[in-house]
């Protein structure tokens, strides 16, 4: 099968600021083609960082040059502190040396940190320039790249400083995934897992045959797992763009990861996906706990999980995590805190998410205090 079959497309249906995103392996090579309708001029500004600019950057610039595109590019350091004020202000002061202007386009081509970094730079330049995501980690390709979310870290948490923008195209190339470590790859999978847990129990089955050969490689996978969480994603935020109801559901684990991932200093001993992994299984003992689902969910996720070889318990995060009344003030930091109340996105079953607020805080700091008390 050549790769062209191999292609899918999912369009996001947002009226005036729809777009597609393209998915498949061999799309870095056609990338200079594809953006080229997209350009005033013929010029394009690239934030990146170091990692990726090492492995990618020549095959993106390659792909430019061929359609006649001029680059220049700024590597940033890899990792989740370059989410902030000092690597930001850089990458704008680095875009206006470069003269970008308002009809022009940012590429943003990396995982979700340079994703949402460059996305918020294009939302805030010019007061907003276009931008295209060329996502290179599992995570950004079936998350973080699609539906318009753009921001940085705060010292008070994650994401609090950002805005809707919408890029203009998502060119997610599968064969990227391949120089992606093992850990990385898995804990993109995390946000794949949570796709299937809030909206579709038939994908969370064909996951629990078909996620072992994906993570070993198997192009078709990869490119199906893709498509159907991107898929699912353009589905809810098409209903419900800035968050004010249905797109919640796409925070399934994440208030329970928020907090394990400040108490963690967003270091590497909890990778973002793994914490949505630990928090998607923290969700579903929750929703067990409250009587809304069987007992069995929570086993069968966790049990998926572990036979991934994935992060699962607290008790898989090295080093000290605080008592269950200090995660609980972390959770309190959360951007779903609304008037105070804490929403969480609980389950009525697998691919059956719904989200409340009407939770007792003593019911999640007992799960909390248990799933800590399996550390010791």
């Amino acid at each position: 099968m050549g790769r062209n079959a191999m292609r899918e497309k999912v369009h996001v249906a947002l009226g005036e600021r729809a777009y597609d995103v393209e998915i498949g392996p061999g799309l870095l090579a056609e990338a200079g083609a594809r953006i080229a309708p997209l350009l005033a001029r013929p010029n394009v500004a690239i934030l990146t960082d170091e990692m990726v600019a090492t492995l990618h950057l020549e095959a993106l610039e390659n792909s430019l040059r061929s359609a006649g595109i001029a680059s220049s590019a700024l590597a940033l350091p890899a990792g989740e502190a370059t989410k902030g004020w000092p690597e930001f202000s850089r990458a704008v002061d680095w875009l206006l040396a470069e003269k970008v202007e308002r009809r022009d386009i940012i590429v943003a081509f990396g995982g979700g940190v340079i994703g949402d970094l460059a996305g918020f730079a294009a939302a805030v330049l010019r007061r907003g320039v276009g931008f295209v995501q060329i996502p290179t980690s599992l995570l950004a390709q079936v998350d973080s790249s699609v539906g318009g979310k753009t921001g940085i870290n705060s010292v008070h948490g994650k994401n609090l400083i950002g805005a809707f923008h919408q890029p203009r195209l998502v060119l997610a190339d599968t064969g990227v995934l391949g120089t992606l470590t093992a850990r990385d790859f898995l804990a993109g999978y995390g946000e794949v897992v949570k796709y299937s847990l809030l909206g579709d129990a038939a994908f969370f089955e064909w996951l629990e045959s078909q996620g072992p050969a994906l993570a070993a490689g198997d192009v078709a996978a990869r490119v199906a797992a893709v498509r159907r969480s991107v898929e699912m994603k353009a589905e809810i935020v098409a209903r419900d763009e800035t968050e004010q109801g249905d797109r919640a559901l796409l925070n399934l684990g994440h208030t329970f990861c928020h907090a394990l991932e400040a108490a963690t200093g967003y270091s590497d001993r909890l990778l973002h996906g793994e914490g949505v992994a630990i928090g998607c299984a923290l969700a579903f003992e929750l929703s067990a706990r409250l009587g809304l689902c069987a007992q069995e969910d929570p086993s069968r996720v966790r049990a998926h999980l572990r036979a991934m070889g994935m992060k699962v318990d607290l008790r898989d995060i090295p080093g000290d995590l605080p008592d269950a009344e200090g995660l609980l003030a972390l959770m309190a930091q959360d951007k779903k805190v609304l008037d105070g109340q804490l929403r969480f996105i609980l389950a009525r079953g697998i691919g059956d998410a719904f989200v409340t607020a009407e939770v007792p805080r003593d019911t999640v700091r007992s799960v909390l205090s248990d799933a800590l008390a399996e550390r010791r």
